[in-house]
């Protein structure tokens, strides 16, 4: 049996349950985007009330991330620390802007490794304390509790899992 055929046969068997998951799912996945959206557009609120211009919320969100690490361009997409389609791109404003500065591994001259500059930590800092806020007061105005973190980190955590195994495997 062809993927054609496997996914006309289980659509002719979808189960109730079947259709509540698929529906969950997809609610999910517009979550995850409206949510990665929803915190750049938060992040540039703050930087716009604080008279920041010089730099967009990826790349401040890429400054936090690095922190006080000294990482490549490779360990910032391994670790998950880039939310955006160029890091390279990005890496190399940040350094032409003064955020981040670069220098060649002493191990593999072929690999270069950022850190931040004292003007990036500024940065780091800004987002830190924007996310310190959001500490002090989620429970309180959001309404959600540290257990309901627990829980949505660990299907976060799955999914993530999954769909890292749907690549790995071509599922």
């Amino acid at each position: 049996m062809n993927n054609t055929q496997r996914k006309s046969g289980e659509n002719q068997r979808s189960t109730p349950s079947d259709t509540a998951l698929r529906t969950l799912y997809l609610e999910a996945l517009q979550l995850v985007e409206r949510l990665h959206r929803r915190l750049l557009d938060v992040v540039k609120d703050e930087f716009d009330r604080n008279g920041r211009s010089d730099i967009n919320a990826i790349q401040a969100l890429l400054l936090f991330n690095i922190g006080n690490a000294e990482l490549t361009a490779g360990e910032l997409r391994s670790r998950g620390y880039y939310l955006g389609s160029n890091v390279s791109y990005n890496l190399k404003k940040l350094v032409e802007l003064g955020f981040i500065s670069h220098e060649r591994s002493r191990t593999d001259r072929r690999s270069v490794r950022v850190s931040l500059t004292e003007k990036g930590t500024e940065v780091a800092e800004l987002v830190a304390g924007l996310y310190e806020r959001h500490i002090a007061s989620i429970e309180h105005v959001g309404g959600i509790k540290a257990e309901e973190f627990q829980s949505m980190n660990k299907a976060l955590q799955r999914l993530d899992r999954f769909w890292n195994d749907s690549i790995a495997y071509r599922m």
